[in-house]
């Protein structure tokens, strides 16, 4: 027997290291050659490391949540025959696997009291009391805090009911213990305004993690402006249902964001600073005449960015494939870095929900983001009389320092003017 040990691969061109994201192997566990060990997660992109050898998980070396450096050493397998591994490592394993432990009795491992202080003995419950349920050998979860008072209250923590998370003892359970005498405490007739005490500690790791980080980042380097308009879609949805009504069967159902898409296409010909990316670090704009158009996409562990590129190429028809296609990989985690990097321009849009106004974040190192607000029928005048029209709020924002409020107006309103004539959209500039 050997020991085979597979490192961190390079996963991309300037990635120097990966958010370790989910183990799908333990020690001890068997694996083929090809078997996915573990998922590694870069610039919200899920990269699946599978086994190059066949073996037994001899350790783990690192911890889901942790960044490992690309080279450092992922997972030990002992195989058969020499292995590739034959001195010592500098970085030991955090998990190991585990060796059969002799039969130990029970230890009681809580903070010692000071020496001045004065306890009772702890009690077991005595005949007709009740006794909480725990699996034999089972550790009461509570908190140093809360191990202590019990400690000096003279309170075996294994004859207390648990209240909090996953059965977690908190103080309030030792009033109540001390108050029942040990018996389990009554359910009130109604619990619908009794106090709650419990708490849960969420580590944020993984998406959220990118996520909270690419936010913060944006909004601490970009100052933010949103611009909000109203468009009537009228026309625009009574064209999209003639449309679906002929074409559907053959070319696929056309919802309104390929419309929008199409219309940013045209408008960011006239307005080429929206469709860009800022280096504030080297002080350069770039203005990019490919639309790569970014399609915020909400999943089920957080929103996404996936990239439509080249949608100045697309038609409605193919616009709206793509759209499905990327949305579909986004939520089921198999976007790649690729389709999760390089856009120029973003729509972010939350459908049904989308309320009155929204003040969207912009996708950094972008410059403007689209906001699409939910399509709601409001009486409006028209030629002097009352009629029901539908209505669509677009919510933007730009980045103040290269893109100009007045310019900002200007592209919205060349948006809106699309989307209110939309023939103009099947027209291509002079």
């Amino acid at each position: 027997m050997g020991t085979h040990v597979i490192k961190m691969p390079d996963i991309g061109e300037g990635i120097a290291q990966v958010e370790l994201v989910a183990w799908h192997v333990k020690p001890g566990d068997t694996v083929t050659e090809d078997q996915v060990l573990a998922d590694v997660m870069t610039d919200k992109a899920t990269v699946e490391i599978p086994s190059p050898v066949r073996g037994t998980v001899a350790a783990l070396g690192g911890e889901v949540g942790q960044m490992m450096a690309v080279g450092s050493e992922l997972i030990r397998l002992e195989v058969e025959g020499a292995g590739n591994f034959s001195g010592g490592s500098k970085t030991a394993p955090v998990q190991a696997a585990p060796a059969p432990a002799p039969a130990a009795t029970p230890e009681r491992k809580e903070e010692a009291a000071p020496a001045i202080a004065v306890r009772e003995q702890p009690r077991a419950p005595s005949r007709g009391e009740s006794v909480p349920e725990r699996a034999p050998g089972e550790k009461p979860i509570a908190s140093p805090a809360v191990r202590r008072r019990a400690w000096e209250l003279g309170i075996e923590l294994q004859y207390v009911h648990g209240s909090g998370p996953a059965g977690r003892i908190v103080h309030e359970d030792l009033d109540v213990y001390l108050a029942s005498r040990g018996q389990a405490p009554r359910r009130a007739a109604s619990t619908a305004y009794a106090a709650r005490h419990g708490e849960q500690a969420v580590t944020v790791i993984g998406l959220r993690r990118q996520i909270a980080q690419k936010m913060q980042d944006a909004k601490r380097r970009i100052p933010h402006f949103t611009y909000v308009e109203e468009v009537d879609v009228t026309e625009l949805e009574a064209l999209r249902a003639q449309l679906n009504a002929r074409h559907a069967a053959t070319r696929g159902k056309l919802t309104l964001l390929p419309s929008i898409a199409r219309a940013l296409v045209l408008a960011v010909r006239d307005f080429p600073q929206m469709n860009a990316r800022y280096d504030d670090e080297a002080g350069v704009v770039t203005r990019h005449e490919a639309v790569h158009l970014g399609i915020a996409t909400q999943t089920d562990p957080g929103l996404m960015v996936p990239m439509l590129r080249h949608a100045e190429a697309q038609d409605l028809w193919s616009c709206a494939a793509e759209i499905s296609r990327l949305a579909d990989a986004a939520r089921s985690g198999k976007a790649t870095r690729e389709q999760l990097t390089g856009s120029t321009l973003t729509i972010t849009s939350l459908g049904p929900l989308g309320g009155i106004v929204t003040t969207p974040v912009i996708n950094h190192p972008e410059v403007a983001i689209v906001g699409i607000n939910r399509v709601v029928e409001r009486p409006v005048m028209r030629n002097g009389a009352v009629a029901g029209r539908q209505l669509m709020n677009l919510s933007s924002s730009f980045d103040h320092r290269v893109v100009d409020g007045v310019d900002a107006a200007k592209f919205v309103q060349a948006v809106r003017a699309l989307l209110e004539s939309p023939a103009l959209l099947f027209v291509e500039p002079a």
